[in-house]
């Protein structure tokens, strides 16, 4: 059988061979026997393994690839599904929370708009059930100045209204392709001239980046599966 080349990998992969041993310092893939000549000595189970990494980081994140390879070398494949399920799950919730903001945004009317602000009052616990984020992710916009919160005179805690829940979920939305603050308030801002179209179009991007990560998550799922055919720690379909 002709030796597996640690460069045949890494063109594959389209990665450096610096990276494939990055890969084996932190004990990602099973040991690697070495050669009398000293060059290491890869097996078609460590390219398995290193395709799985490379997916799957670029879906998952390289932390939770690396969180994931013990398991596997443990055998504890169930495991290793449920943490994928709920990744998969926080980014559908995020997809929810995208469309929601768009929808929102399409059917944005004048008097719905900051110059017309609703008198209905929301506590920031309130806010934070309503659109799914957390009340010190929300302090912390006001603090970096992208809301601006009205507070009651004798308590002096934040009152939020509709246009708030509005922001909030824009902000949220942007986010999630890892734009700077002073881009979001320079959106916020768009939103606030009631230039709508230009806040949808930053929006899409959000979406276009969630559906992109969606794609990057299924190709590594399915590295994961080749895998654990080859290590045997799927179960055979059974025929009907």
């Amino acid at each position: 059988m002709k030796p597996i080349r640690p460069i045949d990998i890494a063109a594959r992969l389209g990665i450096s061979t610096a990276t494939l041993r990055n890969y084996e310092a932190h004990g990602l893939v099973p040991p690697i026997k070495r050669g009398a000549n000293g060059y290491r000595i890869y097996t078609e189970e460590h390219v398995y393994y290193f395709e799985c990494i490379w997916w799957m980081s670029q879906g998952f994140g390289m932390k939770f690839t690396a969180e994931m390879m013990p398991y596997i070398h443990r055998g504890e494949i169930d495991t290793v599904l449920w943490r994928i399920h709920a990744v998969q799950a926080e980014l559908h919730q995020d997809k929810l929370m995208t469309d929601r903001t768009l929808q929102m945004l399409e059917n944005q009317a004048l008097e719905q708009l900051p110059s017309h602000r609703s008198r209905t009052w929301m506590t920031i616990g309130e806010v934070s059930r309503e659109t799914g984020v957390p009340t010190s992710a929300i302090r912390y916009w006001e603090k970096q100045g992208l809301l601006s919160l009205n507070r009651e005179e004798d308590n002096r805690y934040r009152k939020f209204n509709a246009v708030h829940v509005r922001q909030i979920l824009l902000i949220r939305t942007l986010r999630l392709s890892v734009w700077s603050l002073d881009v979001i308030k320079d959106v916020l801002s768009e939103l606030d001239h009631q230039h709508v179209d230009q806040v949808k179009q930053a929006a899409q991007i959000s979406l276009k980046h969630l559906n992109e990560r969606s794609q990057a998550q299924f190709r590594g799922v399915h590295a994961l599966y080749q895998l654990s055919q080859y290590l045997n720690l799927i179960e055979p379909p059974v025929k009907p």
